[in-house]
């Protein structure tokens, strides 16, 4: 890592997409951008809100995944009923659903430890299969709305915030540095 704030200087931002569903929204925004003189590299700083590599933000991923687990409740099918609830401009598929849901799976999965440093997350098991990873999810949302049903996509603001003021990383998606390398 650089030495210190003499070792970066800042670059034009890049822009890229910021999908909201609830109410749907999409709108470019900028991400900053440092290069770093001894490394000869670059890097960026992406808003907490985002997540590495999606255009949706936090909460329409969250915000989808529990109109999913509601619908499911009721009997109906998650990852097709949600995608069909939210905006048709949005571009979300019963594909993309299952997507997510298996993508915040991981990150609560690899978080699991910090997050039960702020959270009761003991009840959390993890299972293979469509719902048991819809049980895990739903549990760790409960863990982090202490004990109560989650109301919103707002549900894991707190999370993300503590996992990251904790570890330096993003709770869910990874970025490029946190990729392993292919190859030599």
């Amino acid at each position: 890592m650089c030495g210190g704030s003499d070792c970066y200087g800042s670059m034009a931002p890049y822009w890229r997409y910021a999908i909201e569903l609830f109410p749907f929204r999409k709108r470019r925004v900028p991400v900053a951008r440092f290069s770093c003189k001894s490394r000869r590299q670059t890097f960026s700083l992406l808003p907490i809100q985002l997540i590495p590599y999606f255009q949706y933000t936090m909460d329409a991923v969250v915000g989808t995944l529990l109109l999913a687990l509601r619908l499911r409740q009721s009997g109906q099918r998650g990852f097709y009923g949600a995608s069909v609830q939210v905006d048709a401009e949005s571009d979300v598929t019963p594909w993309l659903v299952a997507c997510w849901l298996s993508v915040v799976t991981g990150g609560l999965r690899r978080a699991h430890a910090v997050l039960g440093r702020f959270y009761d997350v003991d009840q959390v098991s993890t299972g293979e299969g469509g719902g048991a990873l819809w049980t895990e999810v739903r549990t760790y949302l409960i863990a982090f709305a202490r004990g109560s049903p989650p109301e919103g996509p707002q549900v894991v603001a707190d999370p993300v915030r503590r996992y990251a003021l904790a570890t330096g990383l993003f709770l869910i998606g990874r970025p490029s540095q946190s990729r392993r390398r292919r190859g030599g």
